[in-house]
């Protein structure tokens, strides 16, 4: 059985309080946390102080890896501009290590030429506000057919383009991953990895969507345990984040004992 060092997204119990979520995350002996700004009635959508959130995780004794997301990302403009600035602030002040980045998904800026220049102008914007901060970015291409970035490969040219290899890695969504149907494994610029499963047997993989992710088990249809082994056999060492959109996961009245018997699946599969 490998020993995984597993995190956990606040999208695994949005309903918990920061407080509640960093006390499930210590109790399954997860030392690392991602939180989220698209949560309502949680930091950092409802004023919460970072000072606060960071006291939080200092109390559980946990290390926040990430805020997810500052969305639209690679649609730059002022407006973007000032979120981004907003999110890396609070990123700083309450101790996470760094900001996921989300791609437009909307079936927009998806054209051969105009979504790399896109993309490029993002990162080079982003890069002094993430290096005046200390925070990394963290790149996150989506496998949905709209998406303006699909490809884990496209962006870390972009990211080389723009010298930022110090400042930005990808995340690999074990979702996303199969969903775009790409081969290549970029471990060494892999800062994070989100796992999620598909149990449903009838969904076509073009049709999948978040409310299918749940928690990886037996019926997994996306080979997590399969996408993890070669992350690992080709030096990716970092954090495996449990990232499950399911309403059903949600709703769990026994969650705890659930991504516990995940984390044990994965561990004993790898």
């Amino acid at each position: 059985m490998t020993t995984l060092s597993f995190a956990l997204n606040h999208m695994t119990a949005p309903a918990l309080s920061p407080d509640a979520f960093f006390g499930l995350a210590a109790s399954l002996g997860i030392a690392a946390v991602e939180i989220r700004n698209d949560l309502d009635g949680n930091a950092i959508i409802d004023g919460t102080p970072a000072g606060e959130i960071k006291a939080l995780a200092e109390k559980h004794e946990l290390t926040i890896i990430s805020i997810n997301a500052l969305q639209r990302f690679n649609e730059w403009n002022e407006a973007r501009a000032g979120e981004a600035q907003d999110l890396i602030t609070y990123a700083r002040d309450c101790g996470a290590k760094a900001l996921v980045l989300v791609p437009v998904n909307d079936g927009s800026g998806q054209a051969d030429g105009e979504r790399q220049a896109n993309l490029r102008r993002a990162l080079s914007a982003l890069k002094p506000m993430l290096e005046d901060a200390r925070i990394t970015g963290l790149v996150e291409p989506l496998g949905f057919e709209i998406c303006s970035l699909r490809s884990k490969t496209e962006a870390v040219e972009a990211i080389r383009a723009v010298s930022g290899e110090n400042r930005f890695k990808i995340v690999h969504d074990t979702f996303h991953h199969h969903l775009a149907g790409e081969e290549k494994f970029h471990p060494e610029m892999t800062g994070l990895v989100h796992i999620s499963g598909v149990a449903d047997p009838d969904v076509s993989v073009s049709a999948m969507r978040d409310p299918h992710r749940v928690l990886v088990d037996a019926t997994d249809r996306l080979d997590n345990a399969g996408q993890i082994r070669t992350l690992l056999e080709k030096g990716y060492a970092g954090p495996f984040s449990f990232e499950p959109f399911s309403s059903e996961v949600h709703q769990s009245a026994e969650i705890k004992v659930a991504v516990r018997e995940s984390m044990q699946f994965l561990s004993g599969k790898v």
